[in-house]
């Protein structure tokens, strides 16, 4: 599993011109993959991970708070890309990223997971297989990279 973390102050999911995803508060920005290896025995290890990632700065500046210190909110994102093979030409190869049937499932357990150690309101989500409008304000910026 491949995960981009970004600390924004706020993130937002829009599809077909709707916005199905939104978050104007602090937070966590996830944009998470699948490899062909990956199964849910990681997911409870990723989500812990995420939301234990000390970012956020203390009154000094220095990382000291984590996503549940501040009460902030994450938005997950599913990214196959994540998975791109690049060594070969110069269009991008994603034989290692898993198939879409398998991901969805692992990417909605995921969801479930990050809503029962957070609370539903404070988790948004992208839509898998969607074609998304992703924005958000990246706040530092910080972007960090977590491969299990």
């Amino acid at each position: 599993m491949r995960i981009i973390i970004q600390k924004v102050s706020s993130a937002s999911v829009v599809v077909e011109g709707e916005t199905i995803g939104s978050s104007s508060n602090a937070g966590i920005l996830a944009l998470v993959g699948f490899g062909q290896e990956d199964d849910e025995s990681k997911i409870s290890v990723a989500i812990e991970k995420i939301i234990n990632m000390r970012i956020f700065p203390n009154e000094k500046g220095k990382f000291d708070f984590s996503l549940l210190d501040i009460e902030g909110d994450l938005t997950l994102v599913p990214q196959f890309t994540l998975y791109a093979d690049t060594s070969k030409g110069r269009r991008p190869e994603f034989f290692s990223a898993m198939k879409p049937s398998s991901a969805s499932i692992i990417f909605d357990k995921l969801v479930n997971c990050a809503r029962e150690k957070l609370s539903p309101s404070r988790v948004q989500t992208g839509k898998f297989g969607a074609d998304m409008k992703v924005s958000l304000v990246n706040d530092g910026p910080v972007t960090i990279s977590i491969e299990l």
